[in-house]
């Protein structure tokens, strides 16, 4: 008789940083856990977390001949590249994947990004994307990629579209730093409306979506907060006991802030995060930023 462990089934988690983490320990024991990692270093830290991990490196399709018939589910949360309007990685990907047909789901984290600016509109998941970037024009193109594996391979296929991911305990993911830095907001006539997303619900979301989500389907991982950039960073700064963000026009931002900064000041949008809590019955440990932070 075979160990109980290979009676699991098995799950591949592509791009397993701090949001994969998260999901393998809310996994662990119901899966048997693969990780595919091109840093050898991260393998002590992955096998500490519950995961078998894997080399393997998505710009090198050499490297991931063996993820052939390997899972039953796939995870993928790996970024594309930095450049250019198409994703290579996910085309790696599937390629490996499609070698053998054991794959039955795949759930995919995307961006919210590829909707481009929407005027602070709310809306649900059927409205069509319009990328303003070429990072969003590069998610675009792993969606589609993913949902012609799916159709194609009749796997069932879900699409996270992801807001600003935040968390005290994630790198970078707390807006304390940018505080710190004393970085400015936009005044309230060129401000913008923001999403955001807690890392430990975001990895919740995932699981869900594993579990749940239906064929081919688009989801909005976002939480319930309505806020435009700049009253978040002042509810932040209330909450840290610092000093809220200077207040600059949007003419004054392009002269004072980042490229990257200033693309993410350009859009506005609100996300209807409906099907997130009713198909796949997700009930938010931090409903809104304030819960979280």
């Amino acid at each position: 008789m075979l160990p109980s462990t290979f009676k699991r089934p098995v799950l591949l988690i592509v791009g397993c940083g701090d949001v994969g983490m998260r999901v393998l320990s809310l996994l662990k024991g119901r899966y048997r856990l693969l990780a595919l990692t091109s840093t050898p270093a991260r393998t002590e830290a992955l096998r500490a977390a519950g995961a078998v991990p894997l080399i393997g490196n998505l710009d090198d399709p050499a490297t991931l001949s063996r993820l052939a018939g390997l899972a039953d589910a796939v995870l993928h949360l790996a970024p594309p590249p930095l450049q250019g309007t198409t994703d290579p990685r996910t085309r790696n990907l599937i390629d490996a994947l499609a070698r053998q047909s054991r794959v039955r789901c795949l759930v995919y984290g995307s961006t919210s990004g590829v909707y481009g600016d929407c005027g602070g509109a709310r809306f649900d998941e059927t409205r069509a994307v319009n990328p303003g970037t070429d990072r969003a024009r590069r998610r675009v193109d792993a969606e589609s990629r993913i949902r012609w594996y799916g159709r194609v391979h009749d796997v069932r296929v879900a699409i996270l579209r992801i807001p600003g991911i935040y968390a005290i305990d994630r790198e970078g993911g707390h807006p304390r730093e940018r505080l710190l830095r004393g970085t400015a907001v936009l005044c309230r006539s060129d401000d913008v409306h923001t999403n955001h997303i807690h890392a430990d619900d975001l990895a919740r979301a995932c699981v869900a979506a594993l579990m749940r989500a239906l064929p081919q389907r688009v989801i909005h991982a976002s939480d319930d907060t309505d806020l435009t950039m700049g009253d978040y960073f002042d509810l932040a700064a209330d909450l840290c006991g610092l000093p809220r963000p200077p207040r600059i026009s949007r003419e004054a931002a392009r002269e004072r802030l980042s490229p990257m900064l200033l693309s993410f000041m350009s859009e506005s949008r609100r996300l209807d995060n409906q099907r997130l809590k009713r198909e796949l019955r997700l009930a938010l440990r931090y409903p809104t930023v304030k819960d979280g932070l």
